[in-house]
């Protein structure tokens, strides 16, 4: 890529690295150039995240362009060059490259026209910075956290038998707001009988019955973070099969939390619950990875699974959620939310997880 450079400057004293984030949104905003997707302007944007990086972030178009006179030029830091972002660099994000004119015609209708700018995509710097929460974000999560206990132990008065899990899953959505929820996702899953059996199962039209299990699984938004939280109910005695199940994911769970740790890798965390399940009847049915990080997304890094490729470090928030899965016949889940530490972890959820019959 060629960049003209005036001579009184060196080639590297601005450095502008464009990664993928909500961030991108409030910059094109504030330079009043479109967007394809995304959540848009006034998206919430952590500064906490990029400031303990000594990473100076520019939200406005008056930030950016403060010295119009100087060049621009484009780098992008793999993962393990992330420094390059520090000393005085300037951090903005990527942009559909269908808006790349636009912000250039911007940018030149303020001066700023000794540049040739190039928007490169780049992933992975954004997020590893996010993978690792501030006190500030951990007492978000923990909020979140709190209204979700307070929102599933209310649920347990709820009644099931005989009704759409949709029309369970709307109960949730209202009691979530009524404790304090800023937001929540789009759609709950409850899942009964063989709707369990699927791992992101929906709530649908199906009547829940007596005598099964139901998978719930949902979460809440406080100041732009979110809750994870799933629990798997009885409606009725069950069939010792299905007790054998539920014991085995606790177990496997209470396995994960005690072992998991800052300097295990994703695949290590894993093994933790698979192994577990794997040495019992059910064998091969735990159908997904056993967590992921948590944050600004419900999904975010580190991720826990037999392919991940991350390693835990203190203030990585995660999700501990093993499960059996017997297709067309039911699914259990248990799923709680944690910070990881140096020696363990701290558990957000403080909620029952003992098989809870519910009417």
């Amino acid at each position: 890529m060629k960049v003209a450079i005036p001579k009184e400057r060196a080639e590297d004293e601005h450095r502008v690295a464009l990664v993928p984030d909500t961030a991108a949104k409030l910059i094109a905003a504030s330079l009043e150039v479109s967007v394809e997707s995304g959540a848009g302007a006034g998206a919430y944007f952590p500064d906490g995240a990029y400031e303990k990086a000594g990473v100076k972030v520019v939200k406005t178009a008056d930030a950016l362009l403060k010295d119009a006179d100087a060049v621009l030029k484009v780098q992008a830091p793999a993962l393990d060059e992330i420094d390059l972002l520090k000393s005085g660099a300037v951090l903005i994000s990527f942009l559909q490259p269908s808006t790349q004119a636009d912000i250039v015609r911007a940018l030149a209708k303020r001066g700023v026209t000794a540049f040739s700018l190039e928007l490169v995509p780049r992933s992975g710097i954004v997020e590893a910075m996010r993978a690792v929460k501030d006190e500030t974000e951990l007492q978000l999560l923990r909020r979140a956290c709190k209204i979700t206990d307070r929102a599933f132990e209310r649920l347990l008065d709820v009644h099931f038998i005989g009704r759409r899990e949709r029309d369970v899953a709307w109960d949730l959505v209202q009691i979530f707001h009524d404790e304090g929820a800023e937001s929540v996702w789009p759609e709950f899953i409850v899942g009964s009988g063989p709707t369990g059996s699927h791992p992101h199962g929906r709530a649908g039209d199906r009547k829940i019955g007596v005598g099964e299990l139901v998978v719930v699984d949902a979460g809440c938004t406080i100041g732009g973070y979110t809750s994870d939280y799933t629990r798997t109910f009885s409606t009725g005695p069950l069939d010792e099969r299905l007790r054998e199940a539920y014991e085995v994911v606790e177990t496997a769970q209470d396995g994960a939390l005690g072992g998991i740790r800052a300097g295990l890798t994703g695949v290590e965390a894993d093994a933790l619950a698979r192994a577990i399940i794997d040495e019992s009847d059910f064998r091969g049915t735990m159908g997904h990875g056993l967590g992921h990080g948590l944050g600004l997304d419900v999904h975010e890094d580190p991720r826990l699974s037999t392919e991940s490729t991350d390693v835990l470090v203190p203030g990585n928030v995660v999700t501990v959620e093993p499960g059996v899965y017997v297709s067309g016949d039911f699914g259990i889940r248990i799923e709680d939310d944690v910070v990881v530490t140096e020696n363990g972890i701290e558990n957000l959820t403080h909620l029952r997880k003992d098989l809870v019959e519910v009417g």
